[in-house]
């Protein structure tokens, strides 16, 4: 299951964001989505789980979690229509 997690501490790195993820269960992949110019952090990532059980665990547990400065939102996502 693929998670969106916004709302993000710009200063948030991958490696933080996989291993606050790694707690609830597998990780399979971690996206940080970063601005093209300035190569900064956008605020939001994604997280891959291939649990569903474990994703569902993981937007009840880190939801309006504080990570850093900020209260992260954490969600399904939604597939892209082309």
């Amino acid at each position: 299951m693929k998670l969106l997690i916004r709302n993000l501490d710009r200063s948030t790195t991958v490696d933080e964001l996989k291993a606050l993820f790694e707690k609830i269960g597998t990780v399979q992949s971690c996206d940080l989505v970063m601005d093209r110019e300035s190569g900064e952090s956008k605020g939001f990532g994604f997280i891959e789980m291939p649990k569903s059980g474990e994703a569902k665990i993981a937007i009840k547990k880190l939801n309006n979690k504080e990570v850093g400065n900020n209260k992260i939102r954490v969600k399904k996502a939604e597939d892209k229509v082309s």
